[in-house]
C-alpha cells in the first residue's frame, strides 16, 4: 500500500526534463549539420579558385614557351583549353590578352664579346624587355573565374625587337 502512495505522488518531472533535453539536442545537430555544409561550400570554392589559378599559370606557361613576340596582337585575345584532371575534357577555357611589353632597353655591352674572347656573348644590338602576360580562366560549370597576370623577361634581337610591339 505504501509504495502506491509513492506512484501516485510523482507529476511526471522526469518526462519534462527529458523532452527538453531531447530537443536541446536536437537543435545542437542541425546547427552542427548547417555548420558543416557551409563549411563544405567554402572548402569547394576554394578549390574551384585553386583550380583556376592553376589553368591560368598553365596558359600563361604556354603562351611564354612560344615565341610570343612574333604573334600579330590582332591574334588576341588568345583562348586555350585547360583540362585540370587529365580527364580528356576541358575544365577551363583561358583567355589570353596580348602580352604587354612594358619597358626594353638596350642590352648592356659585354666586355669579353669586344675583347673578341667570347664571340657567342650578348651585343649591343640586343634588347632586355620586360612583358606582362595576362589571363583569364573561367569555368561554366562552377562559375569559378580568376584573372592571373606574370611579369617575364625576354632578350630579344634587333630583328625581334624591330617585330615586336615594344
Amino acid at each position: 500500500m505504501k509504495n502506491q502512495h509513492i506512484i501516485s505522488r510523482q507529476s511526471g518531472a522526469t518526462l519534462v526534463v527529458g523532452l527538453i533535453m531531447l530537443v536541446s539536442i536536437t537543435l545542437l545537430m542541425i546547427s552542427a549539420f548547417s555548420l558543416s555544409g557551409g563549411n563544405l561550400k567554402a572548402v569547394s570554392n576554394m578549390q574551384f579558385r585553386n583550380e583556376a589559378i592553376a589553368a591560368a599559370n598553365m596558359a600563361i606557361e604556354q603562351t611564354i614557351n612560344i615565341n610570343f613576340v612574333a604573334i600579330d596582337p590582332a591574334n588576341y585575345p588568345e583562348t586555350i583549353d585547360i583540362d585540370i584532371d587529365q580527364n580528356n575534357t576541358t575544365d577551363y577555357v583561358v583567355s589570353i590578352k596580348a602580352p604587354l611589353c612594358i619597358k626594353a632597353t638596350l642590352a648592356p655591352v659585354n666586355p669579353l664579346a669586344l675583347s673578341g674572347i667570347n664571340s657567342n656573348v650578348t651585343n649591343s644590338s640586343d634588347y632586355l624587355t620586360l612583358w606582362e602576360i595576362e589571363a583569364t580562366a573561367q569555368n561554366q560549370a562552377t562559375g569559378a573565374s580568376v584573372v592571373a597576370k606574370q611579369g617575364i623577361s625576354k632578350q630579344l634581337t634587333q630583328s625581334e625587337y624591330l617585330l615586336s610591339a615594344c
